[in-house]
């Protein structure tokens, strides 16, 4: 075939820039792009390139996970009982409240397993919690509220030895499917899904340094997955729409940086969180009020902290520091615009005010001692100001 040097783009129909699905040059050119990141990303995950499905962010890949499975139990199994799906009360919103849903439309059942007081699951509880019907268990790889890193592997192998040990079930063998959300473990942790031993995984590149807007869920051959919407047939059939190569790009490319300094950050992160608990612990004023620390210490991500300081509603104490130009948060950005404290707070301290909440501080790549140091002494000021709520 002669090649033009010129090119004319006459598909301003399809889209204003060349895109992935068209046939034409330019759109394969798109499309082996978009197949490059594909494998870049699966690289990663240690799965295959037809494993990976492009969406547009941790909620979606949620969605898809969850919903996506009751959904496929719906079209293929002949039974008349509700498909179930175990989770824990300190999943994200995008979970737990998919779930809650399913559960309001007479699709699935849900259990909600409690945390322990230090935020974490005991994987014995997920056992219990099982049944013939049980088609998924979702849990989270690490608390976006209070940075406590769930024991994923164990889970799994419970989930495992389940499958092996029943004769008989309503449910088929392939089940019950795994789902873990890893949006906020993608910087720091392994997400390796087969030593992890999930099925399926979420990924957000809003958690990601220059990761853009988009996200990944991570299917596994097996599962069966049905879309949850309408559309074309883009990414394996699950994710209708033209695909936001820009934003996949700069997604596969950041996931690969990060991989590249993930252990030196994750100390330089650890050595930071640790100064600043240590700070927190020592300053005479947050004794003094009561000050004490949401989740476990260790089994925690390294860039969070998150403390409660009681009779304070924590709502107040972020606004207080973002005058003084330090940004926090109370609770997760999906539930900023409820009324109340953290779910996930009252989910593990159930004495508490609703109001009271937490406060959550969250590191990145350019927070210094010097950031912890201004933090804690302008914190220590504002609590001096604010005696009349605790004395």
């Amino acid at each position: 075939m002669k090649k033009f040097s010129k090119r004319i783009y006459l598909d301003y129909a399809a889209s204003a820039t060349p895109n992935p699905s068209s046939i034409h040059l330019s759109g394969v050119e798109e499309k082996n792009k978009l197949q490059d990141a594909r494998r870049r990303v699966a690289d990663i995950l240690g799965a295959r390139p037809g494993e990976v499905i492009f969406t547009s962010g941790g909620t979606e890949s949620n969605n898809l996970a969850i919903q996506g499975v009751v959904l496929a139990w719906h079209k293929k199994s002949k039974d008349k009982i509700l498909p179930h799906i175990i989770m824990t009360n300190i999943e994200h919103p995008s979970a737990l409240e998919t779930g809650k849903m399913l559960a309001q439309r007479k699709l699935a059942e849900v259990s909600v397993v409690p945390v322990e007081a230090i935020g974490i699951v005991d994987p014995k509880k997920i056992k219990k919690a099982f049944r013939p019907s049980t088609v998924l268990v979702s849990v989270m790889y690490a608390n976006n509220e209070i940075g406590t890193i769930q024991p994923i592997k164990e889970i799994a192998r419970e989930i495992r030895h389940y499958k092996k040990s029943r004769a008989k079930s309503l449910a088929p063998s392939a089940y019950p499917i795994f789902h873990t959300d890893a949006v906020q473990a993608a910087n720091y942790l392994d997400l390796n899904v087969e030593k992890l031993g999930v099925d399926l995984l979420s990924l957000s590149g809003s958690k990601i340094e220059g990761a853009g807007r988009v996200g990944v869920l991570y299917k596994k051959r097996i599962v069966l997955l049905e879309n949850i919407f309408g559309g074309g047939d883009q990414e394996m059939g699950l994710r209708p729409g033209t695909e936001n190569l820009p934003e996949i790009l700069k997604f596969s490319n950041a996931l690969q940086s990060v991989q590249k300094t993930k252990e030196k950050e994750t100390k330089r992160l650890i050595r930071l969180r640790d100064y600043f608990i240590n700070k927190l612990q020592h300053s005479d004023i947050l004794k003094n009020v009561g000050m004490f620390f949401n989740g476990d210490l260790e089994n925690r991500l390294p860039n969070s902290v998150n403390i409660t300081i009681p009779k304070i509603p924590s709502d107040l104490l972020v606004i207080e520091l973002s005058a003084r130009g330090i940004m926090v948060s109370s609770k997760s950005a999906c539930e900023s615009s409820k009324p109340g404290g953290s779910y996930v707070i009252k989910a593990i301290h159930s004495e508490l005010d609703s109001e009271i909440g937490g406060l959550r501080f969250s590191m990145g790549q350019r927070t210094t001692r010097k950031n912890i140091d201004y933090t804690v002494k302008t914190l220590s000021e504002i609590l001096t100001k604010l005696k009349k709520w605790y004395n």
